[in-house]
């Protein structure tokens, strides 16, 4: 997420009230998760393990809870609680603001697009040329909807992540700033639920085909003219590439790469990496050769069990 104008250090300072390592004036562009920064953003870090990351990151202010030495060319805001102070950031840059209408006064849509009765546009939303979106569809604030995009009933664009820090006092929610993308040509299906990024985009690329009741996690990538079959499971911050198919009720883990036109078979769980080109399947996902090999190889395991009572019995 940008800022609508550049900020000092200081100032970013008695917003959340931290002291901070480095000019008073450096300036502050944004604020981005790790995987997106750049130049100018504010990224947060709250665990060792992850210090270094976030230090060797792009991005340039550190939002971090342990003076630590300054790289050069960067600046640290000094927290005891970096999580909290982000979304503190996220609330005073980008606050929840309620709607007072079913189609927002700030909404445009465009030429021969049709919204049926009942569905909900947010503030701030772009919707292209011949779009069909259906009834019942809610369509949060910020999304971007590109030209002949068909959205069917029941489906949510924009829910927040799912994304908690666990607190003695329960479940602390990071707080979602960003949008869901949808390119051109994109159909999604009826009951589907897409999560808009922490502080950038989830984006479903051009001429990709969705199926009902369909999840697809903050900040996630979805490539050109992919096909996903109904009861998909995708955890935020996957890169899916370009043409790439998965059947119904496949489970994919967060921050995972599928690469291009690979085929993933029904009900596969995806928990790594997996390479294009290639088709999958099974519980954990690998490729056809390699899992044919070992359900032959589970298959001989009586007859083994079998040989070795016989030469107990010798």
């Amino acid at each position: 997420m940008k800022f609508p104008k550049p900020h000092t250090l200081k100032n970013i300072a008695q917003l959340i009230g931290c002291s901070f390592v480095g000019d008073d004036d450096f300036s502050v562009l944004g604020m981005n998760e790790i995987h997106v920064v750049e130049p100018g953003d504010i990224v947060f870090v709250d665990h060792p393990k992850y210090y270094d990351k976030a230090l060797d990151s792009a991005a340039t202010i550190i939002l971090i809870n342990k003076e630590v030495t300054c790289p050069q060319g960067k600046v640290l805001l000094i927290s005891d609680d970096p999580f909290r102070d982000f979304n503190k950031l996220t609330k005073h840059f980008k606050p929840f603001q309620s709607a007072n209408s079913q189609i927002s006064s700030s909404a445009i849509i465009g030429k021969n697009s049709v919204i049926q009765p009942n569905t909900f546009i947010g503030h701030n939303v772009v919707i292209g040329d011949n779009c069909t979106i259906h009834s019942n569809v809610s369509i949060y604030d910020d999304a971007i909807i590109g030209n002949n995009v068909t959205i069917h009933a029941g489906s949510v664009l924009g829910g927040n992540a799912f994304y908690y820090k666990n607190r003695p006092e329960g479940y602390d929610r990071l707080k979602s700033s960003g949008r869901v993308v949808l390119e051109d040509h994109v159909d999604i299906g009826s009951g589907c639920t897409i999560d808009r990024g922490v502080t950038a985009d989830t984006r479903i690329k051009e001429g990709t085909k969705i199926d009902n009741l369909v999840q697809i996690g903050h900040d996630t990538v979805i490539g050109k003219k992919c096909l996903i079959a109904s009861q998909v499971g995708i955890a935020g911050c996957v890169v899916i590439e370009d043409e790439v198919t998965i059947w119904g009720q496949v489970g994919i883990t967060s921050g995972i790469t599928i690469g291009k036109k690979a085929v993933i078979s029904a009900k596969a769980g995806v928990s790594k990496s997996l390479e294009g080109g290639k088709s999958y399947f099974g519980i954990p996902a690998d490729d056809f050769r390699s899992k044919y090999k070992e359900i032959a190889s589970i298959r001989k395991i009586p007859e083994i069990l079998d040989k070795l009572k016989e030469q107990d019995k010798k």
